[in-house]
């Protein structure tokens, strides 16, 4: 088995890292929090968000707060699993090094 096999490409890219690290501490996210923490911006955000919704590492629950939507977003069991994974393939990466 090769030191990189658990390493998942969806969390190549730091926006989509900075999601699931953010989720993987906080119950939930609203984009704005996410928006903010990350230096993103909307459409860039959006996109990497789709990414990880799409591989169902990520809840997306739309509502209204008042008159204002909001969007916020949780990490699913299975993202929370496959983030684990990846961060401990990355320590053992590093370890071996």
């Amino acid at each position: 088995m090769s030191i990189i096999t658990n390493i998942n490409k969806l969390f190549d890219h730091r926006i989509r890292l900075g999601i699931m690290s953010v989720l993987m501490v906080n119950e939930h996210a609203d984009f704005k929090t996410l928006k903010e923490l990350l230096g993103a911006t909307d459409g860039n955000l959006a996109s990497h968000t789709k990414a990880l919704e799409k591989a169902e590492y990520i809840l997306v629950e739309k509502q209204f707060i008042g008159r204002k939507p909001n969007t916020r977003y949780s990490a699913t069991k299975l993202g929370k699993a496959e983030f684990k994974k990846h961060i401990e393939a990355l320590e053992k990466l590093i370890k071996k090094t």
